[in-house]
């Protein structure tokens, strides 16, 4: 079991490569954190003794933060704020991403500038720790102030509201958070000043999101890396056009990353020597081309990681307490435009992945455009073969084109108008996140269909990492010799690809590849 020590500082993308896969995490409060908790808290309490009208503390929220509440009342305007905000709507997040955003806004918390109890972190992290989740709707957040209707989701079942998932893996059911509470020997909490504006008021569920789909977009990286190289060696392609100078000459250290893990696993290909000299001049684009498509994915996801990297130990609540000088601030660390730009460029060039390797299945299964029997059949007419699987690459390829529009341009102003600029994120994290699904598949079609290829010329030794990359669909996918249902092959082969199985069987033979 993994354990994370939160401190507001230290949260790494890879600490969610657990959830991820379904493994148990375990939290903790850092010694440090706790003190710097302890100390927001204080300045809350003053403030609240003292009776002054501080926004988030003693007032009501957005348009109505000029209404003074009663210090009788702070409790209940903390309980009426969260329930109110519970508005959202369509289907349930996964687990694992309200696992992630779980972690994310203790660990927001944990910085020490938001001024929550020390008792109510620790019941909270006693909640993840005995794997509460609550349901949290995917739809109604804006993206600034906050991801307020998903937050008040999650707070609302940690005060026993609303709902939680039960039951063991893979028979996993709905029931009421205050029974699956009582399941765990748990009491729900209680929010005094501040807590409830603390616990709904930031850009977890955006991150939370975005953080999952960029440790997926990793491993698609590579995988596509090691598709395509089975499918050039299908193709009979070459292997000049990822030459390690074209990428010193290109400049770009995605391309050169691309290229070496294709040279890495078609390594002892006696399939392209044999094709060396053939009276082929160039290679269609969608293999020769490789490098700068595939580069360019991944210089994208450095991007979109060097944003996310700052924003998994950022502040994003309001108002912002500062302990050391005892000033409560009001700012717009909520907005979550850094994230909703980022997931937009994700969702962009993830798109460009897919678009490219629909191109080599369609290379593939075409007899116009390959030395191979038509759709991958040894006896066309009577079977279609791979026809449709092309057909529905097609399909997902032109849904990513759609689904690319960018969320972050777009804005609806909300709240009377006091929030009249708004990010969008959750919206962006989520068309990411449907195009990484299509994607995955239309990769997985072209690893069926490139197989599939390589059965017509077995007599030649292919690449080491091809070889692997075969060999592992080959556990799953037989060979097609007459027509049969097709869904069950293309799904097992997306599963080999998203679990990392891929991956991992690539680079246990042929090394490790860079994403």
């Amino acid at each position: 079991m993994k354990l994370l020590q939160l401190d507001g500082r230290s949260l790494l993308l890879d600490d969610f490569l657990p959830l991820l896969h379904g493994e148990p995490v375990r939290l903790e409060l850092a010694p440090a954190a706790r003190s710097a908790v302890a100390a927001a808290r204080a300045l809350v309490d003053r403030h609240v003794e003292a009776g002054n009208i501080v926004y988030g503390l003693t007032t009501g929220f957005g348009k109505l933060k000029s209404i003074a509440i009663p210090r009788a009342d702070l409790v209940t305007l903390q309980r009426n704020l969260v329930l109110s905000h519970c508005c959202g709507v369509g289907e349930p997040m996964p687990e694992a991403e309200v696992r992630a955003a779980q972690i994310l806004r203790l660990n927001g918390l944990a910085r020490g500038h938001s001024g929550v109890r020390v008792e109510l972190f620790e019941a909270l992290l006693a909640q993840f720790n005995a794997g509460f989740v609550p349901v949290v709707p995917q739809q109604g957040s804006v993206g600034a102030s906050g991801d307020l209707a998903p937050l008040s989701h999650m707070a609302a079942a940690a005060m026993g509201h609303g709902e939680a998932w039960t039951g063991p893996a893979g028979a996993r059911r709905r029931a009421s958070a205050a029974q699956v509470l009582a399941e765990l020997g748990l009491a729900p909490v209680t929010l005094e000043a501040k807590e409830g504006l603390a616990l709904i008021n930031g850009t977890e569920i955006m991150k939370a999101i975005g953080a999952l789909s960029l440790l997926r977009a990793r491993n698609l990286s590579k995988a596509a890396d090691a598709i395509a190289a089975l499918s050039i060696e299908a193709l009979q392609g070459s292997l000049k056009p990822f030459d390690e100078r074209f990428a010193v000459l290109k400049g770009h250290s995605g391309h050169a990353r691309c290229a070496a893990n294709v040279r890495r696993c078609l390594a002892d290909s006696r399939v392209l020597e044999h094709h060396a000299d053939c009276d082929r001049v160039q290679d269609p684009y969608s293999l020769r081309c490789v490098p700068q498509v595939h580069g360019a994915f991944k210089t994208a996801l450095e991007h979109v990681e060097s944003v996310l990297a700052h924003e998994l130990n950022a502040v994003t609540d309001n108002p912002v307490l500062f302990p050391d000088t005892g000033e409560v601030v009001s700012a717009g660390q909520f907005h979550g435009q850094p994230i909703s730009m980022t997931q937009d460029y994700l969702a962009l060039a993830t798109t460009t992945l897919a678009n490219i390797s629909e191109r080599r299945v369609e290379q593939l299964v075409n007899p116009d455009l390959s030395h191979l029997p038509a759709f991958l059949t040894p006896k066309p007419g009577l079977n279609s073969g791979l026809m449709i699987a092309q057909v529905s690459a097609a399909s997902l390829a032109s849904e990513n084109k759609s689904l690319s529009h960018p969320a972050s341009v777009d804005s609806v102003p909300t709240s009377a108008n006091q929030e009249d600029h708004v990010s969008m994120g959750v919206t962006a994290a989520r068309k990411a996140r449907a195009i990484l699904d299509n994607t995955e598949q239309v990769l997985a079609i072209e690893w069926v269909c490139a197989a599939q290829a390589r059965e017509f010329n077995l007599a030649l030794e292919p690449g080491i990492g091809a070889r692997a990359a075969f060999a592992l669909l080959r556990t799953q996918v037989a060979k097609l010799q007459n027509d049969r249902f097709l869904h069950a092959d293309l799904a097992a082969a997306r599963e080999l690809l998203r679990s990392g199985a891929l991956v991992s069987a690539v680079e246990r033979a042929a090394g490790a590849l860079q994403a």
